[in-house]
């Protein structure tokens, strides 16, 4: 017998949709939202904003295909929340105290909660997953991608530590520490090659956890697209080169992501 999702699955989803395009277009319209911020990262928290409601969107369709009883889309509605959860703990934390302070705290909180209410109701699904070349080459993405960017991000702490000096991104950003270092160095990177290598050895958490990371990939780098686009906008230098290259790890992710999703479909093991 088919097991139905629950519609609590579709109602959280909307409220943490109408939340999330809340605090996104209040910080795409209003500029006392990020009136506080640096040039630098006012622009920056903009183009999360518009990474979000894209991420809205993902959230709502798999939430709705997820309640109908499609496994791949219960894996993209958890990458879609893994996004939220990292987007709004930096705006938590990140962003000087404004009117939508408990918004982000609201989003932060039911995005993680969802997550750790239904991951085990998705897992426990009996997902089939892909064999061969799909499943290799989605592996491989994921764990490029998490060595690229802790290698980038590396390459600018190192050097910076060792000669006593603040590098000159968190100086543009008005920061004392970003947060993305501290989320992606140490829980989303090697989230990825963990989940990665996992994969290859065929082991069940690298292949459950592939999808939802590969989709969390593509969103953030939309976001970050995004970033640099308005940053370009605004006469901001030397912004080609990064766009080009995450704008090719976003192409590589969901590329990786469709293969890995689509033969063999990840089905309920029971055959329904």
């Amino acid at each position: 017998m088919k097991t139905v999702p629950p519609r609590s699955v579709v109602v959280w989803s909307g409220v943490i949709s109408l939340l999330v395009v809340l605090a996104s277009v209040a910080g795409l319209a209003d500029p006392q939202v990020y009136g506080q911020e640096t040039e630098n990262w006012a622009t920056q928290a903009k183009g999360q904003d518009l990474g979000n409601l894209l991420a809205v969107v993902v959230l709502v369709v798999a939430a709705l295909r997820y309640r109908k009883g499609s496994q791949r889309a219960a894996l993209v509605w958890l990458g879609a929340l893994l996004y939220l959860i990292y987007a709004f703990i930096v705006y938590a934390v990140a962003v000087h105290l404004n009117y939508l302070f408990l918004v982000y705290v609201a989003v932060l909180g039911l995005s993680a909660w969802g997550l750790i209410f239904n991951v085990d109701r998705v897992r426990g699904g009996g997902i089939q997953y892909p064999q061969g070349r799909s499943r290799t080459v989605a592996a491989w993405v994921i764990i490029t991608t998490g060595v690229l960017f802790a290698g980038l991000w590396l390459s600018e702490l190192v050097p910076a530590l060792l000669m006593g000096k603040v590098p000159a991104s968190l100086t543009d950003a008005g920061l004392w520490v970003n947060p993305i270092h501290v989320i992606d160095l140490s829980m989303v990177l090697p989230g990825f090659i963990i989940s990665g290598i996992a994969t290859l050895k065929g082991r069940e958490h690298g292949l459950f956890w592939l999808a939802p990371w590969l989709v969390f990939s593509g969103l953030m780098g939309s976001s970050i697209i995004a970033a640099m686009v308005l940053m370009m906008g605004a006469g901001a230098a030397n912004t080609v080169p990064a766009t080009v290259m995450v704008s090719v790890v976003v192409a590589a992710s969901l590329l990786a992501l469709w293969g890995y999703l689509r033969l063999p479909a990840p089905v309920r093991s029971d055959g329904s």
